[in-house]
């Protein structure tokens, strides 16, 4: 029993330690891949914003188009850039070496984007720019800190600040960020800007999981098949065993 007990303690303890661990606090992007005209938007904003950069290697054009409803012709006359053809993966003629050379780091595929990292995650990293001139862009991320990349939607959003406090201690260690101050408005309201953005979480959360909404409409007749078959096996079971004593 006390053996348990310490094994219990070794799995658990790491656990309590991760989830007790400090950071800022990410807001809800409140998702909703029902959402046609949100994912229709996120992939607008995607385009114009992000492919530049940041490639979606695992997903093609015509099955995104089609999964979010987007005829052909809108395809071909808003979203295909260059020789694009519908049926090609979404990729783009950023090399790698050119990324490393550029960002100091090879520029990550975002397909995946919002399952290794969570929904929440990418909304308030896409809100969480802020002035350093320390680094190379001019720019830090609260939730990623020392981020390589600049702020590719400043325009939109503005110049925001980091507001420091001091805790207990002494010296620049103490210090910490308390929030972000908007200290130059963009050329979206702040409320704009965060439909924006969650229009893009909403979009990649897609891209991450294209069948998300089918496997979950086919989930629950799994399970009422499932319990349809327990209830006849289990009223089986009794008309057999009804004469065993």
């Amino acid at each position: 029993m006390r053996n348990s007990l310490f094994i219990l303690v070794l799995l658990v303890a790491p656990l309590a330690a991760w989830a007790s661990g400090e950071g800022p606090k990410l807001e809800h992007s409140d998702i909703d891949l029902t959402d046609q005209a949100s994912l229709q938007r996120g992939a607008k904003y995607f385009m114009n914003y992000c492919q530049g950069c940041h490639s979606l290697q695992y997903m093609r054009y015509n099955r995104m188009a089609k999964d979010i409803g987007i005829t052909n012709a809108q395809l071909m006359e808003n979203l295909l850039f260059g020789d694009a053809k519908a049926g090609d993966l979404m990729t783009n003629a950023l090399r790698p070496e050119d990324g490393e050379k550029w960002f100091g780091t090879a520029i990550p595929d975002l397909t995946l984007a919002t399952r290794w990292r969570e929904p929440d995650w990418v909304y308030t990293y896409l809100k969480s720019f802020y002035v350093d001139d320390s680094r190379p862009y001019g720019v830090n991320n609260l939730v990623f800190p020392d981020v390589g990349m600049p702020h590719a939607l400043a325009e939109l959003q503005g110049v925001q600040e980091a507001v420091y406090e001091h805790g207990e201690g002494e010296g620049a260690a103490a210090e910490h960020i308390s929030e972000l101050e908007l200290v130059s408005p963009g050329t979206l309201t702040p409320e704009e800007y965060d439909n924006m953005v969650r229009d893009i979480t909403n979009f990649l959360t897609y891209v991450g999981e294209p069948i998300k909404l089918e496997r979950r409409r086919i989930g629950v007749y799994v399970l009422l098949f499932l319990g349809l078959m327990f209830y006849l096996t289990y009223n089986l079971k009794k008309e057999y065993w009804k004469d065993v004593h």
